[in-house]
């Protein structure tokens, strides 16, 4: 009887440390996140400088790395040059025909006309000798081809006086702006390569993993770093459906280590959908399946709460709850 009202009391001893011995205390573990930033090469090329390696502290708009641009500025120059070009021919077209090339088809218009004139002469001339019997059909036939001759390049001249007076059309005109446009986007694309040659970092934190040598030959978007902004580093960790009544946003919080370090935290999330339990998380009660993920926000500006690091957070239950 003895023997077995000491087991019956081991037993409750078990029961009793299973459960939390403060019922105003929630505990809830997980593994720490950190924000991480993957730095790519936007531009192919040699990875002409890397500035950085894994654990450096990096600053927003720190530079990290530099690519070889020398392609690149060989075609800039050609850029410019070809925009140069286009520029200009639109310059030439608006401003339209020199005043000496007008002078010049007018005297070949009235140099026309005076050809014009005497072809005529030629030609009545030949009708009265053959009129008279004196002259040849052939040579009034002549004349009259000559005639003609002339009536078609006095027509041709001053076409090409009405053209020369009139300018660009608007449609040329509208092919030249268009050439300069075109021009002007692909030295402005040339341009914003030269700046994506040198790679930045877009937050500050540190480098937690370096993927690429100084050296070697990049692609468009060949991972370079990994930047993880551990200052603002969180814990995620789940709580059975019966804590929420309990939790508030702003929440403070203790998180502790395994290793018995502690830092102050504040619940910023709570998920507002259950889902299953990690098979990664162990709840206080096995029985309970279904939990809500929480975010406790973290003090890490010494870095101690690393990504992947398990912890345990602790809140006290929102005032007015039980």
């Amino acid at each position: 009887m003895k023997r077995s009202l000491v087991v019956v009391g081991a037993l409750l001893a078990a029961a009793a440390c299973g459960r939390n011995a403060d019922p105003g205390l929630i505990v809830a573990s997980g593994h720490v996140e950190a924000t991480e930033v993957l730095l790519s090469s936007k531009v192919p090329g040699h990875l002409e400088q890397l500035l950085v390696d894994e654990g450096s502290v990096v600053q927003a708009g720190q530079e990290i790395a530099r690519v070889d641009t020398t392609d690149t500025r060989l075609a800039l120059d050609a850029a410019r040059a070809d925009r140069a070009l286009a520029d200009a021919e639109l310059r030439l077209r608006l401003a339209g025909t020199r005043v000496e090339e007008v002078r010049e088809a007018e005297a070949q218009v009235a140099r026309a006309a005076a050809d014009l004139v005497g072809a005529q002469q030629d030609l009545d001339r030949m009708q009265g000798l053959l009129a008279s019997g004196s002259g040849t059909t052939k040579s009034r036939d002549d004349a009259r081809t000559r005639r003609d001759v002339a009536t078609a390049s006095l027509e041709a001249a001053r076409e090409r006086l009405s053209r020369l007076k009139a300018g660009s059309r608007r449609e040329e005109i509208d092919s030249a702006r268009a050439r300069v446009a075109a021009a002007e986007a692909r030295t402005a694309q040339l341009e914003q390569q030269l700046r994506d040659a040198v790679v930045v970092s877009p937050a500050a934190g540190v480098v937690t993993e370096k993927l690429a040598e100084a050296g070697e030959l990049l692609a468009r978007g060949t991972g370079i770093v990994v930047v993880t902004d551990l200052a603002n580093a969180w814990l995620n960790a789940y709580v059975a459906e019966p804590e929420l009544a309990r939790l508030r946003l702003g929440q403070e919080a203790e998180v502790v280590t395994d290793e018995g370090q502690t830092r102050r935290g504040k619940l910023s999330f709570v998920a507002s959908q259950a889902e299953f339990t990690p098979k990664n998380v162990q709840t206080r009660d096995e029985r309970v399946k279904l939990v809500y993920r929480i975010k406790v926000a973290l003090e890490n500006a010494d870095g101690l709460f690393k990504p992947g690091m398990p912890s345990t957070a602790r809140l006290r239950a929102a005032a007015g709850q039980p």
